[in-house]
């Protein structure tokens, strides 16, 4: 997709917002089935069924996916999906490259053996190593507008008004 399809693409999006801001407003969902009486979940992606479990520095093996890399995975495909699309409304040519998201935790904090560990990541870094030809200056530009309007990006470093309920049926 080159620039002008992008724009056209969007135009009639951002059109429709702006006329009805309240059909910009959409609620995303993500399924988690409890199943069995294992320490893990299974939770669908869309395109495939992904079993979370311990990481192995709270107990478990290593075979299941753990939650921590996938908040990460999601912030990498977020902010290449984000650069990529900037880059296109830019102008700017990325031939190829990487992301790189990866965070700090310090397990004794979930594993409540020190109540002055935090539970959750302590520092997340993301990173961006480009195959392109853009100036510094154009460089500069595709980072602040990708960290901008990356959805995962902008969540964790704001977080949004959270509520928890739990039920049994």
């Amino acid at each position: 997709m080159d620039t002008e399809e992008l724009r056209a693409t969007q135009a009639p999006l951002k059109e429709q917002y702006r006329e009805r801001p309240e059909s910009a407003l959409v609620t995303l969902h993500a399924d988690a089935e409890l199943d069995g009486l294992g320490v893990s979940c299974k939770v669908e992606t869309g395109r495939a069924v992904v079993e979370a479990g311990l990481h192995p520095a709270t107990g478990g093996d290593g075979t299941l996916a753990c939650s921590g890399d996938m908040l990460l995975e999601a912030l990498a495909a977020c902010a290449g999906v984000t650069l990529r699309a900037v880059a296109t409304s830019l102008g700017l040519e990325v031939r190829g490259g990487r992301v790189r998201a990866e965070g700090d935790l310090d397990f004794r904090g979930t594993l409540a053996v020190a109540k002055d560990a935090p539970v959750g990541f302590r520092a997340i870094r993301l990173s961006f190593v480009l195959d392109t030809d853009a100036s510094e200056d154009e460089l500069a530009t595709l980072k602040k507008l990708t960290e901008r309007y990356c959805v995962v990006f902008q969540t964790l470093r704001t977080p949004p008004e959270f509520a928890v309920t739990l039920s049994a049926n």
